[in-house]
């Protein structure tokens, strides 16, 4: 018998989106390592794959992330 439960850290009123099962969760109902969040609100966590590619895209295309080209630059 396990004295400890294992218990999923967060609280309801927290939204989720879950990666695996890819649907949001009100209170994390799946490990962290499977979910993005927490979100404010439910609507938030529906777009969580759309704002992640958002983000992603302004990252990418940031010039204070991108290194001066290999090689140099002007010789």
């Amino acid at each position: 018998m396990a004295l400890f439960k294992k218990r999923t850290v967060g609280k309801p009123g927290e939204w989720y989106y879950c990666l695996e099962h890819k649907k949001v969760e009100e209170g994390p109902e799946c490990p962290a390592k499977d979910r993005f969040g927490p979100y404010a609100s439910r609507s938030e966590a529906q777009h969580a794959m759309e704002t992640a590619r958002e983000r992603n895209q302004e990252w990418e295309t940031d010039p204070k992330w991108h290194d001066a080209p290999a090689g140099g630059g002007d010789d």
